[in-house]
């Protein structure tokens, strides 16, 4: 099969979960026999326009691109699905809501097969403002009306396509990075004054709802006895939420702020924490949780659908999402409890090994795909989406 990927900022991820998603993904096809075209953004890459390299047998097609906040992934998600017309693909798979706004566009003149995959509902996030939540949420119908398979992350997202649209989606998770080698020593955990097993971590993009600030406050109300917090993440469009979190911890020794992990680094303050500590609002299916879950490290997160899929049934601790009080007892009770923690952590450790498997997720694609194309395009069909399509701007004109 000849497919082509949308939505990705590109290869090698740097940051993102979509990215790490389609570096795991890809190359597996790639090594079944299929051929794959991402389409990326040159501001994410580094690499000129129209630039074509190689990661991992992926051809990676680097589009024009600039940092503009909000509108960037839009322009190259446009450019992107235009340019599968020139090409004929079997397959053109978009990546997140705001790239479907265009999953129309490889219909128009080929009888390719479209498929998206909704990795969250990013139109929740704090980040965008009211007129790209609006183009968000269209690219979210847009995706209902015209992509032949959608595809979610969570059981959730799941149920929230199936009562607000009356379709029925397929369910195919995320699964964990394996991690390579990192320093049996933990030199790098040292140099920041962390003891192995006495930290509590933080670690995914530093965004309003992923809720950092409210770890910080319930941590520095509780003072446990010689616990640290290390923040560990990236800035993705926030930098004034970053720089009030840094102001608050700023004189608090016992609170670390990492920055953005990769590699071996990374590796190694995961495998070194006694607890990870997830309190988001909003999430599709946590990688970054998924990863501490395999590496045997015990988790407190917030209840929300997504993290009751992965730690509900005593996999974790959950504490209600938003409630101060809530929290304060869950860290408290994991900080005096180490034997329950452990015992929890291993009971995850198993449960992801059985249920998330990357290899199992390409094959579950490749069937998808298949099954697709094997599968009647009614020109009908295609005519009243075209007519919702033109319905749902006109209404949001």
């Amino acid at each position: 099969m000849k497919i082509a990927v949308i939505g990705a900022k590109g290869l090698p991820p740097k940051q993102g979960g979509i990215e790490h998603y389609c570096a795991e993904v890809y190359p597996r096809m790639v090594a079944r026999g299929h051929e794959v075209d991402l389409f990326s953004r040159s501001s994410y890459t580094d690499y000129t326009w129209l630039t074509k390299y190689d990661f991992q047998g992926v051809r990676v097609i680097s589009l024009p691109s600039w940092k503009l906040r909000g509108i960037d992934a839009f322009i190259t998600s446009a450019q992107g699905a235009l340019a599968t017309n020139l090409k004929k693909y079997d397959v053109v798979h978009f990546h997140a809501l705001g790239p479907s706004l265009f999953s129309f566009l490889p219909r128009i003149v080929n009888s390719t097969k479209v498929v998206v995959t909704c990795h969250g509902l990013d139109w929740q996030r704090a980040k965008w403002g009211n007129f790209s939540s609006q183009l968000l949420k269209m690219g979210e119908k847009t995706a209902v009306n015209f992509a032949h398979e959608l595809t979610v992350v969570s059981d959730a997202l799941k149920n929230y396509f199936l009562q607000t649209y009356n379709r029925d989606v397929v369910y195919i998770p995320n699964a964990p990075v394996t991690y390579g080698k990192s320093d049996s020593k933990f030199a790098y955990t040292n140099s920041l004054g962390l003891q192995q097993g006495r930290y509590m971590l933080f670690l995914g993009r530093l965004v309003p709802e992923k809720r950092p600030e409210l770890l910080i406050e319930a941590f520095s109300a509780l003072k446990p006895l010689g616990w640290k917090l290390v923040i560990a993440g990236g800035v993705s469009n926030t930098k004034s939420f970053t720089s009030e979190l840094l102001e608050r911890i700023a004189n608090d020794r016992d609170i670390i702020f990492a920055g953005e992990l990769r590699g071996s680094r990374l590796w190694e303050i995961v495998r070194g924490a006694g607890l990870f500590v997830l309190p988001s609002d909003i999430e599709g299916l946590p990688l970054a949780m998924l990863e501490a879950m395999q590496e045997g490290i015990p988790i407190i997160a917030s209840d929300i659908p997504p993290h009751r899929q992965l730690i509900g049934d005593e996999r974790g601790i959950l504490f209600e999402a938003g409630n101060i009080d809530s929290f304060i007892a869950s860290l408290e009770r994991a900080t005096n409890n180490s034997s329950e923690m452990n015992f929890l952590a291993s009971k995850a450790q198993q449960y992801v090994k059985q249920n998330y498997s990357w290899d199992l997720i390409t094959s579950q694609y490749l069937h998808l795909y298949s099954k697709t194309l094997n599968a009647p395009d009614s020109s009908a069909i295609l005519q009243s989406s075209f007519e919702k399509l033109e319905q749902m701007y006109l209404k949001n004109r």
